[in-house]
This record gives structure tokens, sequence and C-alpha cells, in this order.
């Protein structure tokens, strides 16, 4: 994929919604989804979103899932019992788009378009991860997304990240300064995120 620093990246599933702001893909395999905070990206040229929410349910909505293990000695035991659940459930997971690259220039806002349905998802190496972050404008679209558990978002994706910069340290304390003019007015706000990512 020309542009990124990974091509080979991790592909974990498909876009099966777009909107201007946010994409849901189905994971390939169940269980498979990458974690909360994550920085994914789709298409080409490619568009950066972070993991926002992940869930599990039945490929078909109309049969909705049953108890199975009463009798199991263990949950491996229902998937050994019912080896057709792996194919009537799926894992899927929400992105917020947070940028997009236009040839070898990083842009922190929404692209034009959302990323056509069946577009590939990939999980970002760390070397995108870091070069995507260095500039931290994507928090001001995370924290106005109006998402459940936004904050949560914030804090699961600064904690992963920073893991993925030469010093989480400096990288923690950039972020905490961001965060502070983001939320100047919300203190107690700001609080709770820094206290979600305090290492």
């Amino acid at each position: 994929m020309a542009g990124t620093d990974n091509p080979g990246a991790p592909r974990v599933g498909e876009v099966v919604e777009a909107t201007s702001t946010s994409f849901v893909a189905q994971c390939y395999r169940l269980y498979d989804a990458p974690p909360l905070g994550s920085l994914v990206r789709s298409g080409t040229p490619p568009l950066y979103a972070v993991v926002s929410q992940v869930s599990t349910g039945p490929l078909d909505a109309s049969r909705p899932v049953l108890a199975r293990g009463e009798a199991a000695a263990s949950e491996e035991e229902v998937f050994q019992e019912n080896p057709q659940l792996e194919r009537l459930l799926t894992s899927r997971f929400d992105a917020l788009i947070v940028g997009h690259r236009v040839g070898d220039e990083d842009r922190h806002f929404l692209p034009p378009l959302p990323p056509r349905v069946h577009s590939f998802v990939h999980i970002c190496c760390p070397a995108e991860v870091a070069r995507f972050t260095s500039r931290l404008d994507l928090l001001h679209l995370l924290l106005n997304s109006g998402v459940p558990a936004a904050d949560e978002v914030v804090g699961a994706c600064l904690r992963q990240a920073a893991a993925a910069h030469a010093d989480p340290g400096e990288f923690l304390m950039a972020a905490g300064k961001a965060l502070a003019v983001e939320l100047a007015s919300d203190l107690p706000r700001l609080q709770a995120i820094l206290r979600r990512v305090a290492p």
C-alpha cells in the first residue's frame, strides 16, 4: 500500500459500514478484533482510525445467541461440541476516523470521503503509530466524537501510542499538555483522562 510504513501489517477485517466520521469493520476471525484504542488504517490512500468499540454477536441478527454450556466443563468445550458457532458468530469493531494520508503527508483531520465498503482494515505497525501520533490533533476528534465512553477510548489510544514512541514518558507529557488545552474548561474530565494514561 503506497504511502505507509508497513504494507504487510496484519489485516484483521473489512469495512462493512462507513460514514464520514467512522466505520464498522467485520473481523475475519472470531474474537480477533484490535484492542480498544488501537490505531488502524483502511483504504488507498489510507485513512486512519481509532478503535472505539468491539462487539461479538450473531451473524444473522434474527437468530439470537443461545446459552449452550450448561453441561460443559470449560468455554473451550462449548466450541468443541458446537463447531458451527464459528460460522454463526462474528466479531466487529467500530473505528473513529482521525486522519488520512496524502502522498507522504499525514493529514490530521477528516478525509473528503469515508473508506469504501469491503476496504481492508489493517492494524498499524508501531512505526506508523509513532509517526501519526507525533502530532496530537487526533485528540480533538476523539474528545468531540460523542461516542459512549469517549474518554476511555482516548485513554486507551494514548497508552498504546506511548508504547510505540522511543520515549513514552515524553509522549505522555506532550499528550497531557494537549489534553489540558482541549479541556481547559472541564477540569474534572481532564483529570479523569489523565488518571487513565498515567504510567
